[in-house]
């Protein structure tokens, strides 16, 4: 009976001893929670952030670089005799300020007082300097390095763009899983667009600490330490001494200077005006400064170049010419008499043909045009077929880039109107409309709308007789050097190449003896261009529109200059695209009097 018992005893111990074992077993070889646990008290895992690409322009000269920072962080269970008042001494903030970072910090959804959390971000290399000495008598504290954006001059910030931390509406958005609380993020121009590219890949490295928090180095050598990778560098089109050229020359007004090399579609200069410095946009100083610039009354975060949508003006006849010859209504030896009782004109000439109507810029002419297309040559029936002529009308016309999106490689682009026969449809509801009741379309008036990116891309059509690139910023991405392939197609329009001579003859006339050879002439290349002046409601001014491309054969630059309530195009927008090409093609201007003549914004 005894016997039973001791066996019994035995076996219950002996089960109980193979439990422990299995546990601790499990406990020290398969289960690694406990090891965490333990390690967690003396390894402290560090985010290493990525180095974001850097900005080139055309020259490979540096645009946009990285510059050190460093974010203070907290794991609340290290926190150990905290001196609250030799912190604020420290960190120059007020108690007020310190309890707040305190409860803010706690509000946080990511919290744990288990693991690093940002107490104060964005400290500048001057910010760290004043502190690193005495970051030893705050045990819980740690120091983060990371990176932020800095320019090599205070320019082109409308198509750069800017950097900020992601906010948690984007954060919640974000399907990846690629983004965590913290982190940066373009959040516009290029820096949005290209984010993919620019914005490399974390890594991590773990770090021993003492049980006073003192790092005692890597742990086990480094081995489980990944180390993060570069964005990729982007070289763009962008000449920036010409850039700088555009700005200086754009001060004190409202409008915008897009320039494009013709032979692919890369963009030479993207100025909206007004704009602002981009270095406002980095650094503690952020919100501050992005709060004063979003509310600013003239708007420098509008970017005009794509989001500005107007009237074009007398720059729309060169589109209205090429669609007429396609559509054979006129030839270019075409006549038509300027009778100032149709619509009012400018100027002296009486019977000019198309390139002398273009030179001229003579209304009546291109009335007379836009009535024969719309109306397929019933020239005096009104009421001829005005729907078919539309729909043919506005298929030429948008192969140029007029009324859709151009697929530029910024954000937020606008598509301009080229209205359609449903169009006045739904304007005029039940009404029937016919060619009177939209002739002014045929001066670039009325409800056709363009964005300052398809004019300079029309001035390149013109120079390419007949074809474009979509314009685009970026001409090389990383190692490989390329462009998005989409930037290398050619787009071509419903236009016979052939008759873009009469444009291009036509627009030399207009500089060399016609509406801009007072100001758009330059002695030493010959200057292909087209003046507008686009209708303003009283009392403002009109606005002053200018395109051109120089040289004439083999052209290198193409340019639209769009000044807001600054008269005639002749004026502001022909002296500034001229001062433009001048510097592109030979580093300055041999004529400082139209020079000031800008720059004192007093155009009569």
């Amino acid at each position: 009976m005894n016997e039973g018992r001791k066996e019994i005893v035995q076996l219950v111990i002996l089960l109980t001893g193979i439990v422990f074992l299995v546990k601790l077993f499990f406990v020290q070889v398969l289960d690694n929670r406990y090891a965490e646990l333990a390690d967690g008290n003396v390894i402290l895992r560090q985010v290493e952030y990525p180095f974001r690409g850097l900005i080139y322009d055309r020259n490979h000269k540096l645009i946009v670089y990285n510059t050190p920072e460093y974010d203070l962080q907290i794991v609340i269970k290290d926190l150990k005799n905290f001196d609250s008042t030799r912190f604020c001494t420290v960190f120059e903030i007020s108690r007020e300020e310190l309890r707040k970072r305190f409860k803010d910090m706690k509000s946080r959804k990511e919290y744990s007082p288990f693991k690093p959390t940002v107490f104060m971000s964005q400290l500048s290399n001057i910010d760290f300097a004043k502190v690193q000495d005495y970051l030893d008598e705050f045990p819980g504290f740690y120091v983060q390095a990371r990176t932020t954006r800095a320019y090599s001059a205070p320019a082109l910030a409308n198509a750069l763009g800017y950097v900020s931390e992601i906010s948690k509406e984007s954060l919640a958005r974000d399907s990846s899983g690629i983004y965590k609380q913290g982190d940066y993020v373009g959040q516009s121009g290029i820096e949005a667009f290209y984010e993919r590219q620019l914005r490399g890949k974390r890594g991590v490295r773990f770090k021993l600490r003492n049980v006073k928090g003192i790092e005692k180095g890597s742990f086990k050598e480094g081995e489980y330490d990944t180390l993060s990778v570069p964005g990729q560098n982007l070289i763009t089109g962008i000449d920036i001494d010409l850039q700088q050229y555009g700005e200086f020359l754009m001060k004190g007004k409202a409008g915008s200077i897009v320039a494009i090399e013709p032979a692919s579609g890369e963009i030479l200069s993207l100025v909206s005006g007004p704009s602002y410095d981009p270095g406002l946009l980095t650094g503690r100083n952020y919100s501050s400064n992005f709060k004063l610039i979003s509310n600013d009354s003239l708007k420098p975060l509008f970017n005009r170049p794509l989001m500005a949508q107007y009237r074009p003006g007398s720059i729309f006849k060169i589109a209205q010419a090429m669609t007429a010859l396609q559509e054979k209504v006129i030839t270019p030896d075409t006549r038509i008499r300027c009778d100032r009782s149709i619509i009012n004109c400018h100027g002296d000439h009486t019977n000019e043909d198309l390139r002398g109507a273009i030179a001229n810029s003579c209304n009546p002419y291109f009335h007379t045009v836009l009535r024969r297309m719309l109306n397929k040559g019933v020239v005096n029936d009104p009421f001829g077929d005005t729907r078919v002529g539309l729909e043919e009308w506005n298929k030429h016309i948008t192969s140029f880039g007029f009324g859709n999106k151009m697929g530029i490689d910024l954000p937020n682009e606008k598509e301009g109107l080229i209205p359609t026969p449903a169009y006045y449809d739904r304007a005029y509801k039940s009404t029937a409309w016919k060619f009177s009741n939209i002739y002014s379309l045929a001066i670039g008036e009325g409800e056709n709308l363009v964005v300052p990116i398809q004019m300079a891309n029309f001035a390149a059509t013109i120079a390419n007789r007949g074809y474009y690139y979509t314009p685009h910023l970026v001409k090389a991405i990383g190692e490989d050097g390329k462009p998005l392939p989409q930037y290398t197609e050619r787009h071509y329009t419903t236009i016979d190449s052939s008759y873009f001579i009469v444009a291009v003859d036509a627009m030399q006339k207009v500089v060399e003896e016609g509406t801009g050879q007072y100001r758009a002439k330059l002695a030493d290349v010959i200057v292909c261009g087209k003046t507008g002046t686009v209708q303003n409601a009283p009392p403002l001014f009109d606005h002053s529109v200018f395109i051109a491309f120089a040289p004439r054969d083999n052209p290198k630059i193409a340019i639209s200059v769009y000044v807001e309530d600054a008269g005639q195009g002749a004026r502001a927008a022909a002296s500034i695209a001229s001062l433009m090409i001048e510097k592109y093609l030979f580093g300055g201007t041999k004529r400082p009097h139209i020079e000031q003549y800008v720059l004192n914004n007093k155009f009569e």
